[in-house]
């Protein structure tokens, strides 16, 4: 078979009534590299350095550049600490109620704390553990511990476990209380994640209320029941008119 991108009269013929494709021209490969070395030299050799490398290579640079790694090097630095700080936590600890001051109210600043007051006999308790144990990993920028609740406040009594409280900066920004605030026997872990994201501790990539549905359920219900008595104690009303 004939090349097509042989040079003949034929091809050229071929070409221009469109049978052919155009001719691919071919590379030039000195041009090819001059650009990619012109690329390479647009980016200042410091940019691809660790902070350790700008270190050892200080005395090579002229004041300009000096400058200019002086900025890159803050910004470095700045990057690397908000990295720490969003990877400081990442599990669920347990804390005594001796630790409760220095590890949830003085917590550093801005750092959210989310804390669960239990006791290992109630099964909600240990549900909540578990989810928060999870929430922990997907979210570290944010503390998450558990306290037996004896060893923080005695005599606390069983109706009000499990507890969550929810501080920032020494202040409590919301709580929830007793299984029924804290999602019920068969919580799951996206009804807790909705309900923390609700009050700022954390960021949920959840676009709505996992219990949505539910709730319209129970809403539709009640105004059902609602309308139903009125039209039994209009239709009674009624009836003693007469």
């Amino acid at each position: 078979m004939q090349d097509p991108n042989e040079d003949t009269e034929w091809n050229e013929i071929l070409r221009d009534f469109g049978i052919l494709p155009p001719k691919e021209e071919p590379k030039d490969e000195i041009e090819e590299m001059v650009l990619r070395l012109q690329k390479e030299a647009m980016v200042k050799p410091y940019e691809k350095m660790t902070l350790a490398q700008l270190k050892e290579a200080e005395d090579e640079f002229d004041e300009e550049d000096m400058r200019a790694i002086e900025t890159y090097r803050e910004k470095r630095l700045q990057e690397w600490k908000a990295l720490k700080k969003k990877q400081k936590f990442g599990e669920l600890r347990e804390i005594s109620g001796n630790q409760y001051v220095n590890e949830v109210t003085n917590a550093d600043k801005d750092v959210w704390v989310i804390i669960h007051l239990y006791r290992s006999s109630i099964p909600t308790c240990l549900l909540v553990n578990q989810h928060l144990s999870l929430l922990a990993r997907k979210f570290p920028e944010t503390k998450f511990v558990k306290a037996i609740v004896n060893s923080c406040i005695q005599h606390y009594h069983d109706n009000c476990l499990p507890t969550i409280f929810v501080y920032k900066n020494g202040q409590i920004e919301g709580k929830f209380i007793g299984i029924i605030e804290c999602g019920g026997i068969n919580l799951k872990l996206e009804e807790l994640e909705w309900k923390l994201a609700s009050v700022g501790a954390i960021q949920t990539d959840l676009e709505e209320n996992p219990q949505k549905g539910i709730v319209d359920v129970m809403v539709s219900s009640i105004r059902n029941t609602s309308i139903y008595d009125d039209t039994n104690r209009s239709n009674s009303d009624d009836d003693e008119t007469k």
